[in-house]
């Protein structure tokens, strides 16, 4: 059963755009919006379990320039 997700990205000032853009181009990324108050996007995914789920965060999406923090918020539903 696929895992769902959003995960909560606060990035360097001036970055968001560009930050988005980038989280874009993976595959597991079904949105990427830029949005206000404390954190500066909001991603939704779809992976195969959590070990992808893992990876993609820790490997993928924390290793784009302007990243500062994820928090991984799994659907449970």
């Amino acid at each position: 059963m696929p895992t769902k997700a959003f995960i909560l990205i606060e990035v360097q000032v001036g970055r968001a755009n560009q930050v988005a853009g980038s989280l874009r181009l993976l595959p597991e990324v079904s949105s990427a919006e830029v949005v206000t108050g404390t954190f500066d996007i909001i991603a939704s995914i779809t992976v195969s379990d959590m070990a992808a789920m893992a990876d993609l965060v820790t490997s993928q999406m924390q290793s784009i320039r302007g990243v500062i923090k994820t928090i991984t918020c799994v659907t449970a539903g």
